[in-house]
Parts: structure tokens; sequence; C-alpha cells
């Protein structure tokens, strides 16, 4: 695939994305009462946070160490895991709606470095996970932070 398509291709799931999530979460209107299985995804959801924060780590350490194969499956469980973490969250907020804290108080980048590195241009690679591995790794983090806030302040 030419770095041309495929860059049609990621700004096209990129989009698709943005669109299901707008739709589930602004385009349909909630049922009332939130089943119990329904309840238990915000806490799945800081678990596939915490989960693809562990692998980002991992992944970031295997290849400092040059263990380029490690690295690769490491970084791939992390997309999915993230991925996993994108379905189940907008599942919840579309059916729960927002919860509030009640205390004071990037999808098109993580494809395209997954492309360069599954095309084999690690230089272009490199260059854009420098910045997409600590945004990231912010997210999946944070994530995990406001669920704790959320849930258990």
């Amino acid at each position: 695939m030419s770095d041309r398509a495929a860059r049609w291709l990621i700004g096209a799931i990129s989009l698709a994305v943005v669109v299901l999530v707008a739709y589930l979460l602004l385009g349909h209107r909630r049922e009332s009462g939130v089943v119990p299985a329904v309840a238990a995804l915000p806490l799945l959801n800081a678990c596939l946070n915490a989960s693809s924060a562990a692998l980002l780590t991992t992944g970031y350490l295997f290849i400092r160490r040059k263990s380029v194969s490690a690295h690769r499956a490491c970084m791939v469980a992390a997309l999915v895991v993230s991925s996993l973490f994108l379905v189940s969250y907008v599942t919840y907020h579309s059916l729960a709606g927002s919860r509030p804290f009640g205390g004071q108080g990037w999808v098109r980048l993580a494809l395209t470095t997954l492309y360069r590195a599954l095309s084999g241009n690690f230089v272009r690679h490199v260059r854009i996970a420098r910045w997409t591995l600590p945004l990231w790794l912010y997210v999946s983090v944070t994530g995990v932070l406001v669920y704790w806030m959320l849930y258990h302040l």
C-alpha cells in the first residue's frame, strides 16, 4: 500500500470513528436506568486503560533494549486494548450518559504510527512515535485516575 493510500485509509477510519462516536453519544435517546452489566463498564474501562499503559511502557522498554518483536507485540496489544476501551467507553456513555465529577477541581496519530511501523518505515515511525507514545500513555493513565476520582472519592 502506498503512503498516499494509507493516509486516505487512516483518514477515513478516523472520520468514521468520530462520526460513530458522535452518533452514539448524541444521536439517540438513552434508556432510563442502567442495566447492571452496563454499570460495570467504567471499571472495565479503567482496567483496559491500565492495561494499555502497562503495555505501552513495556513496549517502550523493549524497543530501548532493541527487542523489536517484543516491542511490536506490546504495541499491537496496546492498540487492541485501546480499541476495546473505545468500544466499551462509547457503549457505556451511549447507554448510561455521563457522570459529573462531584469534587473540585489522538486515533489518527496512533494509526499513522502503526502504519509506519508495519510498512517498515522506521525513521518516520520513530519521529511520530516520540509524540504519540507520551500522548497515548497520558490518556491511558489519566483515564484510570478519572475513574478513581469519579467512583472512589
